[in-house]
């Protein structure tokens, strides 16, 4: 499944204008948020907790608006995530961008988030082209309603973490991460990084398998919006791997998560075929495709 997104520019005149969010704006945005709660999340569980002001969420929301309604919005952090874009709104947010690259990521519907990261190249040069990474093809999965949708017995040594597990929590964390992404999370701030973890157990939102003073499988609840949990950072020891773990954990992840939100969410990169196998043994369907560019 992919998603059809309307990206041919419209008349130069009727396009609209890019402001600034504030909490006057809660209602629209959280119309629009609600429109796909599965896609959405990332940008949801942000302002569900932090509200729409930058001097709380730590960072600007971009709004589009178009015959004086909004339209769409662009959370503008470290994370450049687009959320109901059409043409008309990249174009004017590629222009509100500017030269200096804020983000380390740009993250969204797959036809969006490459064609805003082309439009920002193109205009902008080499701050916004020159990437480390792309990945064009990420679906995204999503379990709704039932538990019992659930297809895999869950791992009964899965359960929370808790800050007596942050240790060996936050180096299977590492790990992970530098798998994934290529570079380690700690370069350059590792006090940081650190925190986030123990804010993910704090929060209840970190699972894992604690064995003899490590932890050899871990999974996070990355954003929880009202109705929605986003599952990230699943991560198996690698000298656990292919022995039939991975299904049952997630299930347990799953169970877990449901406790908090109804729909459990993830994407998944395209060409992680173990892991797509892993995410359908469990129960989870195709709801859309992502892209992550990298910087």
């Amino acid at each position: 499944m992919s998603e059809t997104v309307d990206l041919e520019v419209r008349d130069r005149d009727a396009q609209g204008s890019v402001r600034v969010l504030d909490r006057h704006d809660l209602p629209a945005a959280i119309r629009i948020l609600s429109a796909d709660p599965v896609q959405n999340v990332f940008v949801a569980s942000r302002v569900r907790s932090a509200g729409l002001e930058q001097g709380s969420l730590g960072c600007p929301v971009w709004g589009y608006e178009r015959d004086g309604v909004l339209r769409a919005l662009c959370h503008a952090g470290s994370n450049l995530v687009p959320v109901n874009a059409d043409a008309d709104a990249l174009a004017a947010w590629t222009e509100f961008a500017g030269p200096h690259r804020m983000c380390a990521s740009i993250i969204g519907p797959s036809a969006v988030a490459m064609e805003l990261w082309r439009r920002l190249a193109d205009r902008w040069g080499r701050t916004w082209s020159e990437v480390r990474d792309v990945r064009p093809h990420q679906p995204v999965m999503a379990i709704t309603g039932d538990p019992a949708a659930v297809r895999c017995a869950p791992d009964p040594r899965v359960r929370r973490m808790t800050l007596e597990h942050w240790e060996a929590y936050t180096e299977a964390a590492i790990r992970m991460y530098t798998e994934e992404i290529g570079v380690s999370p700690v370069q350059g701030n590792p006090a940081g990084y650190r925190f986030y973890v123990r804010q993910l157990i704090t929060s209840g939102r970190a699972f894992g398998i604690y064995e003899r003073g490590r932890v050899v499988f871990k999974a996070d609840l990355g954003s929880v919006s009202s109705s929605v949990s986003q599952v990230q950072g699943v991560w198996l020891d690698p000298e656990l791997r292919g022995r039939g773990l991975a299904a049952p954990a997630m299930s347990a992840v799953v169970r877990l998560a449901h406790a908090v939100a109804p729909t459990v969410s993830l994407y998944v990169n395209d060409y992680n075929l173990p892991a797509r196998d892993t995410d359908t043994r469990v129960g989870f369907r195709q709801f859309g495709e992502f892209a992550t560019i990298h910087y």
